[in-house]
């Protein structure tokens, strides 16, 4: 009897410590978002973050305003990302999505006017591939551009560079 309640507490243990694991996740994920919203976070903070707690990878849709979140186990998580609400351009411009890209990266604009600018340029949205270190850009009728990025140093992550 003592040994199956051993395992009972065992497995309860192990239950209780994944939804203290989730939940934690939950909390970095939805911070992330925040912060990139309010401009408190740069894209290398919030790729190191999200990366080790295992997210691969996650996907921007600008007409749904959210963010969907992909883990390496499987599991995924949805977040709302409300930002001012602006058309997307019919063509697709990758010479304009490089041009706020590079802003980012000088520290020259916000997260909600990159958003305005690649949508001026015609982007309905982005997948940032973290284990792949690559962002892709797309648009309406599936034209896209690639942005590589190099691992980051913790470093980095210190002094803001490369918002997005």
């Amino acid at each position: 009897m003592v040994g199956k309640m051993c395992r009972w507490n065992e497995r309860e243990f192990t239950i209780q410590m994944e939804t203290i694991m989730n939940a934690e996740r939950t909390q970095v994920i939805q911070r992330c978002a925040q912060g990139a919203l309010s401009g408190e976070l740069g894209f290398p903070e919030i790729v190191e973050r999200l990366a080790e707690i295992g997210v691969e990878r996650y996907h921007a849709d600008y007409s749904r305003q959210e963010m969907t979140y992909y883990l390496a186990d499987g599991e995924s998580l949805v977040v709302a990302s409300l930002h001012p609400s602006h058309p997307s351009a019919t063509e697709f411009s990758t010479s304009a999505v490089m041009s706020a890209v590079q802003q980012s990266q000088r520290n020259e604009h916000t997260y909600p006017d990159f958003i305005r600018k690649t949508m001026a340029a015609g982007c309905v949205g982005y997948f940032v591939q973290i284990t792949g270190r690559r962002v892709i850009y797309f648009g309406r009728d599936g034209d896209s551009h690639v942005e590589h990025f190099p691992p980051i140093p913790v470093s980095a992550t210190a002094t803001g560079m490369q918002r997005h």
